[in-house]
């Protein structure tokens, strides 16, 4: 069994936190071999509320092996590439070589408790298989079993990048090798110069630039709060939709005609989708 890295950033997340650790101990739970093979990273960025209380509680009284870091950070980017580079360096070599890492965010959680099991059996069905995704529900913030957005992503196309299309970045399961070449290249994991889109450009620039082999799980693995940085207010969007152009001219790549506009319609279905 592969060694499984999960990371949380988190900052003033007290609200939400408890929910997504306890659907990473539900993974255990139904499991067990997973506890063993497990590394779940905490990146807190100073919080001032109870957030660093409530992952220490889960140290004394869980069997996970957590790791909490809490200092100032640049922002959740920041965070992520915190809690890769630590998972980087601390991995052996040679027991780890095929191992996988994932990202949760600290108002997100797994929507079964076999995600985790089904996301490893895809890796375990192809060794030459980069990544792992599956699809995402949207919920309201104050009541979780309402659903507001079903993002389907279906299976990778190349040309599909042209229409906006992306992985939903709580979904995306990579090999440790995969992050280790973009290092040892030099290149950024998270681009912290991004603060809504860095997720978008770096799943970009793996599938567009690096070409990995990625697996689609047809079914949703994680239900995500509709609470996001990305989709507060109408400034916040319009600075989101200039990043996304900013993905494809950071990677020397002409931004393709009513790249916007394909994207709006994209996320139109989506919506349409939830409600047929």
């Amino acid at each position: 069994m592969p060694h499984l890295t999960l990371i949380t950033p988190t900052y003033n997340s007290a609200r939400t936190l408890s929910d997504t650790i306890e659907s990473v101990l539900e993974q255990v739970k139904q499991y067990p071999n997973l506890a063993d093979n497990l590394e779940y990273i905490i990146i807190d960025g100073a919080s001032s509320d109870e957030t660093v209380k409530i992952v220490q509680g889960y140290q004394k009284t869980s069997k996970l092996k957590i790791k909490l870091i809490s200092e100032p950070d640049r922002g959740i980017y920041d965070a992520m590439n915190k809690g890769i580079n630590l998972s980087l360096t601390t991995a052996d070599d040679v027991t780890d070589k095929d191992s996988i890492i994932g990202i949760i965010n600290s108002d997100d959680f797994y929507r079964s408790p076999t995600t985790l099991k089904k996301v490893i059996k895809a890796f375990a069905s192809d060794p030459s298989i980069d990544a792992v995704y599956g699809d995402l529900i949207y919920v309201q913030s104050n009541d979780t079993t309402k659903q507001t957005r079903y993002w389907k992503a279906g299976e990778y196309k190349e040309e599909n990048l042209n229409w906006g299309w992306s992985i939903p970045h709580p979904t995306f399961f990579v090999r440790r090798r995969v992050y280790q070449k973009l290092i040892e290249q030099n290149e950024n994991i998270f681009n912290t110069n991004l603060s809504l889109a860095a997720d978008v450009e770096l799943i970009f620039r793996l599938l567009k630039i690096h070409k990995i082999k990625v697996k689609y799980t047809p079914e949703v693995l994680v239900t995500m709060r509709n609470n996001g940085k990305s989709a507060n207010s109408l400034k916040q969007r319009i600075k989101g939709w200039k990043e996304q152009r900013m993905v494809w001219k950071l990677n020397n790549l002409a931004v393709p005609h009513f790249f916007i506009t394909r994207r709006l319609l994209h996320k139109i279905w989506q919506y349409i989708r939830l409600h047929k």
